[in-house]
């Protein structure tokens, strides 16, 4: 019989995979291990901080034998992650990859690798003021072969219904403006865009966790 995929809540036990399924689609929605020497990096600023504090928020798709192939997770209070992420997170990571081997302050980043671990210690750069009225955030990704057959759909229909019960009005994110294919996705479940000024090549989108 065929494995007959499905959403779940996310289990520690996923951790890897998550890591993994988040490299995978993590340059504009397509592999970015060649990217990164570190396969920890990109996964350590947009995956495991979620995981590791608000758990009962991610959930996964199965593929329907255990293994997860996509995963949907974020926040229900981007400023209280925010604060947590520089308090408790950034202090376990930092030594790994530390600001100083990565001169920003110099000039625009070298390598994608610079560039992302700017990302990593700036995450004030979460909280806008054009966000107020969405104080959630996410990431969906599904691995390349499971994507366009409905799943993205239903990981966000359970994230939303997580937010609605936890009594969260709105969410939105934050997306590369090159993933045109993640943005018609995102406009069929119901986001917009939303005006916030940005120096980077980005598009932050919004909608109520009203289905």
């Amino acid at each position: 019989m065929t494995p007959v995929p499905f959403v779940r809540p996310y289990r520690p036990s996923d951790r890897a995979a998550v890591g993994d399924i988040c490299v995978r689609t993590a340059h504009n929605g397509g592999d970015a291990s060649a990217l990164h020497p570190d396969p920890e990096l990109m996964p350590t600023i947009f995956a495991y901080p979620y995981v590791d504090r608000e758990p009962e928020l991610a959930r996964v798709l199965d593929d329907g034998s255990g293994r997860a192939v996509g995963y949907i997770l974020g926040t229900a209070d981007t400023h209280g992650f925010v604060k947590w992420f520089r308090d408790r997170w950034l202090p376990r990571v930092a030594d790994r990859y530390p600001l100083t081997e990565y001169p920003l302050s110099d000039g625009p980043a070298r390598t994608p690798t610079e560039e992302m671990t700017g990302l990593l210690h700036d995450p004030e750069r979460m909280v806008r003021p054009e966000l107020t009225g969405f104080p959630a955030h996410l990431h969906i990704d599904l691995l390349p072969s499971r994507q366009g057959q409905g799943q993205g759909r239903a990981l966000m229909w359970a994230f939303l219904d997580a937010l609605r019960a936890a009594g969260v009005p709105a969410v939105h994110l934050c997306m590369a403006r090159a993933n045109t294919g993640a943005r018609a996705f995102y406009e069929r479940v119901g986001f917009r865009e939303l005006d916030v000024p940005d120096p980077g090549p980005v598009w932050y989108l919004g909608r109520s966790t009203t289905r």
